[in-house]
């Protein structure tokens, strides 16, 4: 019988590709590490520019009340330890317990994401967008992020094998671009962007589906990501599945 891959394994797998892609970006910056710590994995980035993006910390789910405790003081001193005033504790929209002892603690949530997986069967269509789009190399992506006024060194240390990226062009100018990013056959799709006067073209949900069909040419069983709201619809449309939000906490 085919694997399935039911809710909670879909689950486990993006949060172990999530994991791992931070591990690869941390990689290439000065000081940073991936902490996988009792209760919680923080994503620790002393140095800018990645500072102000990936401090991110998931808290493990279910924890009694002691160890929920320990495991927030735990997030608290990997981040005091390297300077880090400002990040955010990751929780499931399940896990009603940490959200509670965050909120107590006087932490707020700034913002969400929905985490988001489907099995690879059957490549999807290829849907019509107003762009070509194609594989382009990291110095590609990276100049469209400067393009988007994010400094010149955001992720210029990262290994350029890592990712596969893909670019939207019209025109010859690049309009939209996706990461994708394999972890024991699953493809997490990272970082999509379109800029605002290519948006609601189809674009974004074209970068999806030819990722999920250039991760099938590569073997991957799964794929997975984080959507902000926005964002959703298009990732449902090539037929993602709701696995449930990421409540992004921030001390206060």
């Amino acid at each position: 019988m085919p694997e399935t891959f039911p809710d909670p394994q879909l689950y486990a797998r993006s949060l172990a590709t999530l994991l791992a892609s931070w591990e690869t970006i941390a990689r290439g910056g000065a000081d940073a590490e991936v902490r996988r710590l009792p209760g919680v994995t923080a994503a620790v980035f002393p140095d800018e520019p990645e500072r102000s993006i990936y401090n991110n910390a998931v808290l493990d789910r279910d924890l009694p009340p002691y160890e929920r405790a320990e495991a927030i003081k735990t997030t608290q001193a990997a981040y005091g330890g390297a300077g880090v005033e400002h990040y955010a504790a990751w929780v499931h929209e399940s896990d009603a317990g940490m959200a509670a002892e965050l909120g107590a603690r006087g932490y707020a949530i700034a913002e969400t994401t929905r985490v988001m997986g489907l099995k690879l069967d059957d490549p999807p269509p290829r849907p019509t967008a107003a762009a070509e789009i194609d594989p382009a190399d990291w110095a590609t992506y990276l100049n469209y992020l400067h393009g988007l006024g994010l400094p010149e060194t955001l992720l210029t240390g990262v290994n350029p094998e890592a990712f596969h990226v893909l670019a939207a062009r019209q025109n010859g100018k690049v309009v939209a671009t996706a990461l994708g990013f394999d972890h024991r056959g699953d493809c997490g799709i990272f970082n999509m962007s379109t800029i605002k006067p290519a948006r609601r073209r189809g674009i974004a949900t074209a970068l999806t589906a030819r990722h999920l069909r250039d991760a099938t040419e590569r073997g991957c069983e799964t794929a997975t990501l984080q959507s902000t709201p926005m964002a959703e619809g298009a990732y449902a449309s090539v037929g993602f599945r709701d696995l449930g939000r990421f409540l992004e906490f921030a001390p206060d």
